[in-house]
């Protein structure tokens, strides 16, 4: 091989590594961003260190029946772990999978119950979708029909 040769080897190596690290890095901050929100909102069930707004109408029955239920209990039990297991970088993909009909039925709240401002929920769905675009190789057999044995 001659010399321009090794040296287009090693720019077209040197283009394609910080590419992937620049894309790595754009991946992960949404990524990160998404498990810090659900840790910290979880958490904020629990010790109320945010002040919530106050609820009216449909969307106050609805939470209520919710929190009665414990059914609220259970999700931020949820939004807590899988949090934490991306941030911490321990079955991200599997957390990913957790957190995603959670982040739907977050903005199907927002959009069809509460019908405020879905912005948050907005964001939290596109953190959701764009964390599971950097996992597709890995994830594309859930996506996949029929059973294999």
């Amino acid at each position: 091989m001659n010399f321009l040769k090794q040296i287009k080897v090693i720019y077209t190596i040197n283009v394609i590594t910080s590419n992937n690290i620049i894309m790595g890095i754009l991946l992960a901050i949404p990524r990160y961003l998404l498990g810090l929100a659900y840790v910290v909102f979880g958490l904020n069930f629990f010790f109320k260190f945010i002040p919530l707004p106050d609820m009216e109408g449909d969307a106050k029955v609805f939470m209520g029946i919710l929190f009665a239920s414990n059914f609220l209990l259970v999700v931020k039990i949820i939004e807590i772990a899988a949090g934490a297991m991306i941030l911490l970088g321990v079955f991200s993909k599997l957390a990913l999978i957790f957190l995603m009909p959670i982040s739907v039925s977050i903005l199907l709240f927002h959009t069809l119950i509460e019908q405020g401002n879905p912005v948050i929920s907005i964001v939290l769905v596109s953190f959701n979708f764009i964390s599971f675009f950097a996992y597709t190789e890995d994830l594309k057999g859930i996506f996949k029909g029929g059973v294999r044995v």
